[in-house]
C-alpha cells in the first residue's frame, strides 16, 4: 500500500477485505477477501475470485437468511459462518463518496450477464480494506441498457423492523434515483468496458484471516 498526503492506496494484486457491518449494530457480518484491480482517488476496483472463503450471516441455527420468512428475516437471531463463494467471480467497482458500488457478473465462459448496483454506505478505508453498510435496495442493469429495482420487499421490511428510519430510507431512495439517472445516461462505469476485463491468471485466491472481524482505525474514504 502506498500513501500520499494522508491518502493511502493499494497496488494491483494486493489482497484486502471488503466488509459490511450489520445495520444498527456496527458488527461485521459480511467479509469478502478480494484482490485489488485498481485503487486511485477516482475509482476502486476489486476482484472476488470463485471459491473465495468468505463470512456471511446465517440464522442462529445455521439456516440461510433468505430461507426465513420476510416478516421475521431481520428480527430472528443470527450468527455468522464461513463459506466459499459459489459460481463465477465478481468484479466490484466503487467511486469514493458514492452511496453505491457496481458489481459485474459473468456466466460460465465469461459470458457477461449484468451489472448490479448495490446501494450502501460510502465505504470507509482502513489498514486492511474497506467497510460499508448495506442499504437493502438494489438495481440490476443489463447489456441492452434495461434495468429494474431489486429487493424492494426487503427494503420495506427493514424499515418495518426498525433497521432503517424514515429519513435514512428517503436518502437511500434518493441515492437509487441518482444511480438510475447514471444508468439512463449510460455513464460510468457502464460505458467503460469493464465487462471485457479479465483477472490476471497469476493471481492467487486471497485467504480469509482469523481476525476478519477486527475493529480497525479508519484511514480515509
Amino acid at each position: 500500500m502506498t500513501g500520499s498526503g494522508g491518502s493511502q492506496h493499494w497496488a494491483p494484486g494486493d489482497h484486502v477485505l471488503w466488509r459490511y457491518r450489520g445495520n444498527g449494530t456496527g458488527a461485521v457480518h459480511i467479509c469478502r477477501p478480494v484482490t485489488v484491480v485498481r485503487d486511485t482517488p477516482e475509482l476502486l476496483a476489486v476482484w472476488m475470485a470463485p471459491g473465495t472463503e468468505c463470512v456471511r450471516p446465517v440464522l442462529a441455527d445455521g439456516t440461510p437468511v433468505h430461507d426465513e420468512p420476510l416478516a421475521t428475516r431481520y428480527t430472528a437471531p443470527r450468527t455468522t459462518e464461513r463459506a466459499h463463494w459459489a459460481g463465477s467471480g465478481v468484479l466490484k467497482l466503487a467511486r469514493p463518496g458514492e452511496p453505491w458500488s457496481v458489481w459485474l457478473f459473468w456466466e460460465r465462459g465469461w459470458r457477461f450477464r449484468s451489472w448490479y448496483v448495490n446501494l450502501e454506505e460510502p465505504r470507509t478505508r482502513w489498514s486492511g480494506g474497506f467497510d460499508s453498510e448495506d442499504h437493502f435496495l438494489d438495481i440490476s442493469v443489463y447489456p441492452d441498457r434495461s434495468w429494474l429495482w431489486r429487493d424492494e420487499d426487503e427494503f420495506a421490511q427493514a424499515q418495518r423492523s426498525g433497521l432503517m428510519g424514515p429519513e435514512q430510507a428517503a436518502e437511500v431512495r434518493a441515492a437509487g434515483r441518482l444511480a438510475v439517472e447514471r444508468i439512463r445516461a449510460w455513464g460510468a462505469p457502464f460505458a467503460d468496458g469493464w465487462e471485457h476485463w479479465r483477472p490476471d491468471p497469476a493471481w492467487r485466491v486471497p485467504e480469509l484471516p482469523a481476525d476478519w472481524d477486527r475493529t480497525p482505525a479508519r484511514t480515509g474514504p
